[in-house]
């Protein structure tokens, strides 16, 4: 009896087996040795910032690519992008490099904590139920949804502000915190010369009165930094500025017109001091 049952399961297995082999042969699809060469290139890292689900999903769209000019890499930059080129003998334009900022600059100071929270500590699953512990329905919670998206330990929680930061040379510009910021205000940017940016640290579009009494430093959309500019990099939608860093000149007269210090300027030298003289 048990011989006979182990004589029928091998019979079914060893069928199966060749079924299973027929199949593979039938259905078998050659794979181009460039697929293979190019995710060899490619970081690893499965962010998805190039806008596929993979790095091989990547290496498959190179491949079949007709120009490179609409692929990139965030993670592996400009050697990744030319090493790919090279092993499939296209040519490539070099993308201006990208970085995450976080556009709240409402810091414990300036937005004073009206309320607790007392549920899971997810911005996704305060945001569903709940505005914030501060006035401000539009700025940070804090919490590092963010931070833990990150697959290049690029964010962090600064303990003195309460809020997200980028570590700069960390950040790859692959978007997976823009992706888990549940209140949109994290944005990618052009990294500028010498890492320098200019942008508006605020998404607040409350009326002028309302915004300033949810955060000192919030943007309320006076027009003086817009009426400075001379490139048309500003506008202002909603009561909030915004600044177009395609249009942007780094030019810095925007920032000391601000009233409430919402517009950020990063990495640029002090400015000089105004030195006054006494002609009496």
């Amino acid at each position: 009896m048990i011989i006979s049952a182990i004589i029928s399961l091998g019979s079914i297995g060893a069928i199966g087996a060749i079924i299973l082999y027929l199949v593979s042969v039938k259905f078998h699809v050659d794979e181009d040795p460039h697929i293979v060469s190019v995710t060899e290139v490619l970081p690893g890292a499965n962010c998805g910032g190039c806008g596929f689900p993979g790095c091989n999903a990547f290496a498959v769209a190179c491949v079949n690519a007709v120009s490179l000019d609409d692929l990139v890499c965030p993670a592996g930059g400009a050697e990744t992008m030319n090493l790919v080129a090279a092993i499939l003998g296209k040519e490539v334009s070099i993308k201006e490099s990208k970085i995450a900022v976080v556009r709240c600059n409402g810091i414990c100071e300036a937005r004073p904590r009206t309320r607790f929270y007392d549920g899971a500590r997810k911005c996704a699953i305060m945001g569903l139920f709940y505005r914030g512990e501060t006035g401000c329905p539009y700025g940070c919670f804090g919490f590092g949804d963010c931070a833990e998206a990150c697959l290049f330990d690029a964010i962090r929680i600064n303990p003195k502000t309460q809020l997200v930061e980028v570590i700069e040379d960390r950040c790859t510009s692959c978007g997976a915190c823009v992706k888990a910021c549940p209140k949109k205000m994290i944005e990618l940017r052009k990294r500028g010369p010498k890492s320098r940016r200019i942008y508006v640290a605020c998404v607040n579009m409350d009326k002028d009165a309302i915004a300033r009494k949810a955060c000192a430093n919030a943007c309320t959309g006076c027009g003086n930094c817009l009426y400075e500019c001379n490139f048309g990099a500003i506008s202002i939608t909603n009561k909030l500025a915004y600044i177009n860093d395609a249009k942007c000149r780094l030019c810095r007269k925007c920032a000391p017109v601000c009233p409430t210090g919402s517009i950020l300027e990063l990495n640029f030298p002090p400015r000089k001091a105004m030195v006054q003289t006494d002609n009496a």
